[in-house]
């Protein structure tokens, strides 16, 4: 894949719009196509937080364990990012991702992502603005259920 290609990948993923496009193009240097087959294990659960997956083509049901016998749900291509947490949080990951169709994705390394918000410390600032917005929006839609405002 030319490197062009790869940095119109990263633009293409919402969360990387928090990126020049310089910065991504230095994260494309350091990132790489992985191809998963159908039933393949992305990455498990309490497996290291090693970088985040932008799949391009396929789908992929994320479940809460290895066995995938509690809730799960999917997510396909293209540029849907998983792991993207594992961007910044140095700690096992949380759920498994399971290949569901033959997947070919991106998979950008946390070492590179973190390497990059030492060298522009706006885009850290970004960053942390889109995780505070995310989580924001979360617990927004989850006040509406708290007791104190009169709902159940």
């Amino acid at each position: 894949m030319e490197l062009d290609d790869v940095t119109s990948i990263l633009a293409n993923a919402a969360f990387f719009d928090i990126c020049e496009p310089e910065q991504q193009r230095l994260l494309a240097f350091a990132s790489e196509q992985r191809q998963f087959r159908a039933g393949e294990i992305i990455y498990a659960q309490n497996d290291p937080a090693d970088g985040a997956y932008i799949i391009m083509r396929g789908s992929v049901a994320i479940s809460d364990d290895v066995q995938r016998s509690l809730k799960s749900y999917g997510v396909s291509g293209p540029n849907v990012m998983i792991g993207e947490l594992a961007l910044v949080l140095d700690r096992p990951r949380r759920k498994t991702a399971t290949a569901v169709t033959n997947v070919e994705s991106l998979f950008v390394p946390r070492m590179a992502f973190v390497k990059l918000m030492r060298q522009f410390p706006d885009m850290a600032g970004r960053a942390a603005g889109r995780i505070e917005d995310e989580l924001g929006a979360y617990l927004g839609a989850l006040d509406k259920f708290r007791p104190d405002r009169g709902q159940a």
